[in-house]
Parts: structure tokens; C-alpha cells; sequence
């Protein structure tokens, strides 16, 4: 099993404070894959909030002793005082991300956001935003940077908003396909710099190369090659201001090897050679 997880000043004490309006106390993220059972059991539940969520795998969790099998892009939230039954099995694969909060105005905050009062488990896609949002929790925890409270909250309300939107339009039609996009959207923004083959993506992705193409069109409003490109131009433009690298390694660096091709594609798209845009810009 690989664990990550933070506790707020190092504390790993059940933490009720109404100091601020929303304060995150813990984080933490699971993969089980080698230990035969990771479980929780908390009959009385804990005086803070939990938001649990499944990003792989699946999670058998117990409501009025009945058991439930939760799958990946659920969401599962407990309240103080709710009883915690949940058991992760190692053949099940199961990554998942935790956060417990606390604060005067948490309820609030909810009812804003509109998560669920009868509802412990609801649905919200498998966007890699969450596990994103969930981690920089982590990271704060444990770097205690300034500001970092205050970071915290702003995280955790950006899930609530992720979860909103999801919960308001999510389940219109077309929302797998929305889901979808997106999540190619964030692969691409991770991996601009790389050899990108958009058949063997949409091929991983279980799509055809046409409909991804199109649905992605569709929705950016470019294709998908264009769309990288133009991450890859934004930053070549963004290195050729702040940086002294020769054109060569400004090529390497979002994704040419020949410089040539790569200064016949940004005087393409750009306007202007990539030596002529750097005197401009540095003048």
C-alpha cells in the first residue's frame, strides 16, 4: 500500500475549530495494492467533516449496515457524528484521496455549493482536477508555507465549486462527452513537450480517432493538434522572453528536435521568426 498523507501543525487529533470559517485539517491519498485490507471503522464517526474520493478502483462501504460498493468518480461525504464503515481490498486497485476539514461556517459553505444533506455518495465525473486540487492539499500540509491556511480553504471550496458544476450540469446530456475532453484537455497541458500520437490517445481512451477529434472541435473549438500546438508556441514565446536558451534548445524544450521545422512553425503561427520575436520582446 502507498501512502501520502498531512496533518494540519502535525496534529493528528480529531480537530473541531470555529476560529475561521472553513479550515482543512488533514489530507491524505491511498493506493492499495499489496496489503490485503485497508479499513476504517469509526462507529461514532468524528466531530469534523470528511470528503472522500474514489479516483480508480472501488471502495465497499457500509450505510445502516448495508454494504455499498463505491466505484472510481464518486465523491462520499461525512458529516460529524456519522458513522465511518469502509474496507479497501487489495484486488480491487483502489486509489483514493481524503480531506477532513472543520470550521464555523462549514455548513454553510455546503448548503452554498449545494452538496447533498440525505446523500453521503454522489457522483461527480473522474476529472484529474480533483486529484490535482487534492494533492496541492497535501503539499501544503507538509511545507507549512506561509499562507498556507488560507491556501488550504481555497482548495477545498474550488472542489466544492468542481462538485457544483458538476452536480448542476454534469448529468446533461453530452457530459461524458464534456468529461472526456476535458481530461484530454489536462493530459495535453501535462505532456505538450512530448510526442503526442492522437490515434494511440483516442485508442487508450476506448474512442475512436474521428469522434475524438470531432467531439474535441466540437467543444475547444480546435482540433487537437492545433490545440497543442499552441501550448507549445504560448511557451515557446514565454521561454524566448525569460530565458537566455539558443533556439535549438527552445525547439527541444516544447517538443521539436529539428530547431528548423520548429521556426517554420512559429513564424507560421506567430508572425515573425522566433530570433526576430525575441529582439522585440527584449528591446
Amino acid at each position: 500500500m502507498f501512502t501520502n498523507v498531512a496533518y494540519l501543525h502535525n496534529s493528528l487529533t480529531d480537530i473541531v475549530d470555529e476560529s475561521r470559517s472553513l479550515i482543512v485539517t488533514s489530507c491524505g491519498y491511498y493506493r492499495v495494492h499489496s496489503r490485503p485490507t485497508v479499513s476504517t471503522e469509526r462507529p461514532n464517526g468524528r466531530r469534523d467533516y470528511q470528503l472522500l474520493y474514489i479516483a480508480k478502483g472501488k471502495g465497499h462501504f457500509y450505510f445502516d449496515g448495508q454494504e455499498r460498493i463505491i466505484t472510481e468518480g464518486n465523491m462520499i461525504l461525512f458529516r460529524p457524528g456519522e458513522t465511518q464503515m469502509y474496507y479497501y481490498h487489495a484486488p480491487d486497485k483502489t486509489e483514493v484521496y481524503w480531506v477532513h476539514f472543520t470550521g464555523r461556517m462549514v455548513e454553510g459553505i455546503l448548503d452554498n455549493y449545494e452538496l447533498p444533506h440525505t446523500e453521503n455518495v454522489f457522483y461527480t465525473g473522474t476529472s484529474p482536477d480533483y486529484q490535482w486540487l487534492y494533492r496541492q492539499m497535501i503539499q501544503e500540509l507538509q511545507l507549512g508555507r506561509p499562507n498556507y491556511e488560507e491556501l488550504l480553504a481555497l482548495n477545498l471550496r474550488h472542489i466544492f465549486i468542481m462538485i457544483n458544476r458538476y452536480l448542476r450540469e454534469g448529468r446533461k446530456a453530452g457530459s461524458d462527452i464534456q468529461n472526456e475532453i476535458e481530461r484530454a484537455a489536462h493530459y495535453f497541458n501535462e505532456h505538450y513537450n512530448e510526442q503526442i500520437n492522437i490515434d494511440d490517445y483516442a485508442a487508450s481512451r476506448h474512442m475512436s480517432t474521428c469522434w475524438f477529434i470531432r467531439s474535441f472541435k466540437q467543444i475547444v473549438k480546435v482540433t487537437p493538434m492545433q490545440y497543442i500546438l499552441s501550448l507549445r508556441m504560448a511557451n515557446a514565446q514565454s521561454l524566448l522572453e525569460s530565458t537566455e536558451y539558443n533556439i535549438s534548445e527552445i525547439a527541444q524544450a516544447v517538443g521539436y528536435d529539428n530547431p528548423l521545422y520548429f521556426s517554420r512553425l512559429f513564424h507560421k503561427h506567430i508572425g515573425v521568426s522566433p530570433s526576430e520575436y525575441r529582439k522585440k520582446r527584449t528591446k
